[in-house]
């Protein structure tokens, strides 16, 4: 109003500018507009913005995003329940039907064979920006556990024809023993020590230890599976009940990469293919991606010890001043880890075991042996300490068995094992004066003339691999088996207790018997019951089950207590010593 009285003034229009200065004002206001609104649209981390005016995205249903596991984004999605959840469980942690493991790929055929490694590493990532679109969310990866159950050669319970012509009275009495002691065993942990680790039968309690980060139930599931090949239906379904309900992963301690793996992994996957119970799979493939952290090294060797609550890693303290990971350890994750990438369709875990292989192909062994102690840091060797016992022995038995088990497409494990096979009878394998076969341990170059009762296992596993070596080697192989084993054998029969010591020697006039009280005891270790069980499937020759039932009544003597099967500190006495111990183990192998 002002300006219009103004002498002299004439304004262009109501808002008192010409034509050409308004179209200049409406020119920069738009583009301050587009600007402004293009910013909150186009410019990264702006979803606040968006929310300010776009109406909120409903989330699919049983979709959730998990943060970055060792690098690899996973997208998850909740799975069915296998049977009506019960009422009482609740979204989260401790539901074991809302859970998500399932990382989404793009239309992408399964590969069966090893691809190279930076094509894995990017076909990962690229499947895990895929998974988070809309569209790929009507994909969930599905495994077909009935198409797996079709293609088994013999049904997983029951008895094949060829049994029928055996003594069955004796033979199904000798059965009927041990699956007594397995439900004894079961009782007695179920009685004292639900839910603990492991029972301690003298004391009547359970025991958790510090190898499993806070995880409880060890024994349950370690016992999954030989509860269910043993038709003990009760006892397995309170197993199941345990695991559905009770088995939670939100704990936060230091844990075992190793024992982790192979009593906890292995049990639920063994469970989940016995049965197909979806909780056995899920829970398997959460707890793998808890250990992952193990894997963040410059080499990708993993070390020994992860924490599930910082995702930090570490080794042993004991194992060369705290600096090396141990060949058994990181060698005995394939078989596991293979299996959780078929049943999650997320490649993260086969990248990592695979990258074990290679480096440990590309390294230079001394002689063709595999030390026992590596270096996660610089991928050298740490000192030359070769064993196949303690420290380095499933190494060698998931080689045969990676190639095995990949029906026998696995040339990498397959060369690997017999080339290693040929290091040790070159440079481990002796007879003792008195025709003992014995595989000794090599610190070096120098020979020290003992082997541990985790080596037994060898006779087995050389068993198990006679058949598909060199045609002009496999009757060697299948002799060498069975030497190993019978002096394994020895080793029992030479004791007081007839169960054989932790470790013997071959030396002093003295063979297969321990030298110091420090080695002379037993805890339930299966390592060559497993042998005589291999070598019965090979041969059928009856002495290895009259070698296995002389075991059996050993447990009973010297083992078995009022409150369940306890190792004992000495086999050379009589008059047995508890260690007031049940090890997992001892219902998940032995008695198996």
């Amino acid at each position: 109003m002002l300006m219009r009285k103004v002498p002299g003034f004439a304004p262009a229009s109501a808002w008192g500018l010409r034509l050409p200065q308004k179209f200049l004002f409406l020119l920069f206001l738009s583009g301050l507009v587009t600007l402004c609104f293009g910013a909150l649209f186009l410019l990264p981390h702006s979803s606040r913005l968006k929310r300010l005016f776009l109406a909120p995205r409903t989330q699919q249903p049983g979709l959730e995003v998990v943060a970055d596991v060792g690098g690899h984004p996973l997208v998850r999605e909740q799975e069915p329940a296998p049977n009506p959840a019960p009422a009482a469980l609740t979204s989260g942690e401790n539901n074991p039907y809302n859970l998500a493991d399932h990382l989404r790929r793009k239309g992408w055929p399964r590969r069966t064979r090893p691809t190279g490694l930076r094509e894995e590493a990017t076909a990962a990532r690229v499947s895990s920006i895929a998974a988070l679109r809309p569209q790929e969310r009507n994909l969930p990866f599905r495994f077909d556990f009935n198409a797996f159950r079709s293609r088994l050669r013999h049904p997983v319970l029951g008895r094949r024809p060829e049994e029928s012509k055996e003594p069955q009275s004796l033979v199904r009495a000798q059965r009927e023993k041990v699956k007594e002691m397995m439900q004894f065993a079961w009782q007695s942990y179920k009685r004292y020590a639900m839910g603990k680790n492991e029972l301690r039968p003298l004391t009547k309690d359970g025991y958790e230890g510090s190898m499993f980060g806070g995880l409880s139930g060890a024994t349950i599931i370690d016992a999954l599976d030989t509860l269910y090949l043993m038709e003990l239906k009760e006892e397995f379904q309170e197993a199941k009940a345990w695991v559905e309900e009770s088995f939670h992963l939100n704990v936060s301690g230091e844990a075992s990469l190793f024992e982790v793996n192979i009593r906890y992994i292995g049990g639920l996957l063994s469970a989940f293919y016995l049965t197909g119970e979806e909780v056995f799979r899920i829970k398997a493939i959460r707890l793998g991606e808890k250990l992952l952290p193990a894997f963040n090294t410059p080499t990708g060797i993993p070390k020994g010890v992860v924490n599930f609550k910082s995702g930090s890693n570490g080794s042993w303290g004991w194992a060369t001043a705290g600096s090396s990971s141990i060949l058994a350890e990181f060698g005995s994750l394939h078989l596991e880890f293979l299996h959780l990438t078929e049943l999650s369709g997320n490649q993260v875990f086969a990248e990592k075991v695979r990258n074990i292989r290679k480096v440990l192909r590309k390294i230079e062994k001394p002689f063709g042996l595999y030390p026992n102690f590596l270096s996660p840091v610089s991928g050298n060797w740490v000192q030359h300490h070769v064993s196949i016992g303690g420290l380095g022995d499933s190494f060698y038995e998931y080689l045969i068995k990676s190639w095995l088990m990949s029906g026998k497409t696995d040339m990498e494990a397959k060369n690997m094992y017999y080339e290693a096979l040929e290091a040790i009878e070159t440079y481990l394998l002796n007879v003792s004066p008195g025709g003992l076969t014995y595989i000794a341990e090599w610190r070096g170059g120098i020979l020290d003339h003992k082997m541990g009762h985790l080596a037994c296992f060898s006779g087995g596993m050389i068993s198990l691999g006679a058949e598909d070596a060199k045609e002009e080697k496999r009757a060697h192989y299948r002799e060498l088996a069975a030497q190993i084993t019978k002096t394994c054998h020895e080793s029992y029969a030479r004791s007081d207790t007839k169960l054989g010591p932790e470790a013997f020697w071959f030396n002093s006039g003295r063979e297969a018997v321990a030298t110091q009280l420090s080695e002379s005891y037993y805890i339930l270790r299966p390592e060559v019951v497993e042998s005589y069980m291999y070598l019965w499937r090979q041969t059928h020759d009856p002495i290895y089950r009259e070698w296995g039932w002389e075991v059996v009544m050993a447990l009973e003597k010297f083992c078995r207590t009022e409150g369940g099967f306890s190792g004992i500190q000495d086999v050379y006495s009589s008059i047995p010593n508890h260690d007031n111990k049940q090890q997992s183990f001892f219902l998940a192998e032995t008695l198996k």
